[in-house]
């Protein structure tokens, strides 16, 4: 579990084809490997990843070809958000998020307002369900607060802090990005349609 507060950015370095999938290099030196160990997981733009070798600067992980049909970003060098897995002493700042990605959005607009700036994504119609007005989603790793739903569109309020120390500054109008929406509405949803 993750809380969507991402802790680095980091920067693919390295895509490795394989027979199922891709194998990624993470430059990852301001993160802080130190605690780190292999099997441990890390959010890679909200998508929870397992490590498999590292260095003190570094880290490996398998992408399944699943993942990378299902995901945006993961398959090319770039610039990505880091999160690690949550301790149970941990505060949790965000929201509860599994890194189990429910799919892509595309981005309508990005555009600074005042100190801030303001994002507008078009989720899949299958997703727009479980996005509420003050419900929280989670774009590219970060847990963040929706301020408007208009159907399968929702807006956000991205502040300075949250636009400097995480990959959101890299976006534009076209960007797909990887959505998570909240655990409860899910299982709000699962119990309701359990009970028909």
């Amino acid at each position: 579990m993750f809380s969507g507060i991402v802790a680095a950015a980091g920067k693919i370095s390295k895509v490795q084809p394989l027979e199922r999938g891709a194998r990624l290099t993470i430059h990852a030196v301001r993160l802080g490997l130190d605690d780190v160990g292999i099997g441990d997981s890390i959010s890679v733009n909200g998508v929870c990843l397992t490590v498999i070798a590292k260095t003190t600067s570094s880290f490996e992980v398998d992408v399944s070809s699943e993942t990378l049909h299902c995901t945006a970003g993961l398959d090319r060098p770039g610039e990505v958000n880091l999160e690690k897995a949550l301790r149970l002493s941990d505060r949790l700042g965000g929201h509860l998020v599994s890194g189990h990605v429910d799919g892509v959005g595309e981005v309508v607009a990005f555009e600074p307002v005042g100190e801030s700036h303001r994002l507008v994504v078009r989720a899949p119609a299958e997703l727009a369900k479980y996005i509420a007005r003050k419900g929280s989603v989670t774009v590219q790793g970060v847990s963040l607060t929706v301020n408007a739903v208009d159907g399968p569109q929702f807006e956000i309020n991205l502040i300075p802090h949250t636009v400097q120390v995480t990959t959101l500054k890299n976006l534009k109008p076209g960007s797909r990005v990887n959505l998570e929406v909240d655990l409860m509405a899910r299982y709000i949803e699962r119990l309701l349609s359990a009970s028909e």
